[in-house]
């Protein structure tokens, strides 16, 4: 019973894959005609007569907003402590003697203890899930200024 209820579904699964086959190749053969331009009159809006399209931003634009986001101050300088402000932070959490200088020892240091506070089992080495925890979180997205 069940073979037969199995053969008449596998049929008409066939059937209904032939039947839009079939009309794919209709479609291909008999295309539509293209539409009409629209009529023009002495009172339409100049939508009708220039087709839309999106603005693009300009190289030039996005290098003004990249060289504005690095510019913190606003004056229209970039100064190197403006580069490099951000970057002194994050050494200084890895350059644990002050010296100013970072040691293999001091990097091995924070990356044994990151690697040691991600693994949660205590079991000495990371799965996919302990080792995603120490990605870095992701950078906030600048607000549109519209």
């Amino acid at each position: 019973m069940w073979r037969y209820l199995a053969g008449a579904v596998a049929g008409l699964l066939l059937l209904t894959g032939v039947f839009f086959l079939w009309q794919g190749r209709a479609a291909d053969r008999d295309p539509l005609p293209s539409a009409p331009p629209p009529a023009k009159s002495a009172g339409s809006p100049s939508l009708y007569r220039q087709p839309l399209s999106a603005p693009e931003a300009s190289p030039k634009n996005r290098e003004e907003k990249r060289f504005s986001r690095a510019d913190k101050d606003k004056d229209g300088k970039i100064e190197a402590a403006e580069l490099l402000d951000p970057r002194r932070k994050a050494f200084a959490k890895l350059d644990a003697n002050g010296d100013g200088a970072l040691a293999f020892n001091e990097w091995a240091v924070k990356t044994i203890e990151k690697i040691q506070g991600a693994d949660r089992d205590r079991n000495g080495w990371l799965s996919p899930a302990e080792y995603a925890s120490t990605a870095p979180p992701p950078p906030k997205k600048a607000r549109c200024g519209c």
